[in-house]
């Protein structure tokens, strides 16, 4: 696929991460189009926590095989089990070919490891893809979500909380707290 498809399908992944806003937060608001055949087939964007992220909302939303089908993602699919299942596993049990990913998640549970899994798994991982939009429209939020690991890692050192009472709400209503 050459590089002006690229930008053009990550131009509606990116469209798609828009529309995850604002429910989806405090995750990052992240788009997903599965493309055959030159044509978008699927799609999807990150629902509200603890509901379906934007891959598995586009994979909810085709039933066919993924064998020649790719996947255009604005953010690297979570490797880790967290409310909901990896996306990095969703995506190769259903066998997706290709993945295009604008930027890794700097998430340090991920930060490379999906694309690690997708790559293990035999799927072709095609990085960088419209990468300077996306990371202007998605850098507040994953600044967001930076700054909300810092604030429990304080509630942790100050012993206000412990690693395993972490949820982000928890975080933000003792934030909420302090300021009022």
């Amino acid at each position: 696929m050459d590089i002006e498809q690229q930008h053009y399908f990550m131009q509606i992944a990116l469209e798609l991460s828009r529309r995850a806003l604002p429910d989806c937060l405090p995750n990052p608001p992240v788009g997903c189009v599965l493309v055959k055949d030159g044509q978008v087939v699927a799609s999807g964007y990150t629902q509200k926590v603890g509901e379906h992220h934007a891959e598995v909302m586009a994979l909810a939303n085709y039933a066919g095989s993924l064998e020649e089908v790719s996947a255009f993602v604005t953010l690297e699919p979570c490797a880790f089990f967290g409310r909901t299942p990896s996306c990095a596993l969703a995506l190769i049990q259903r066998k997706i070919s290709t993945i295009y990913v604008s930027l890794i998640d700097p998430d340090p549970r991920n930060n490379g490891k999906g694309l690690a899994m997708l790559r293990e798994a035999g799927i072709e991982v095609i990085e960088n893809v419209y990468r300077d939009q996306v990371a202007t429209f998605l850098s507040p939020y994953l600044n967001l979500n930076r700054k909300l690991e810092q604030l429990i890692s304080e509630f942790v050192e100050k012993g206000e909380a412990t690693p395993d009472q972490y949820d982000e709400n928890t975080a933000t209503d003792q934030a909420d707290q302090r300021a009022n």
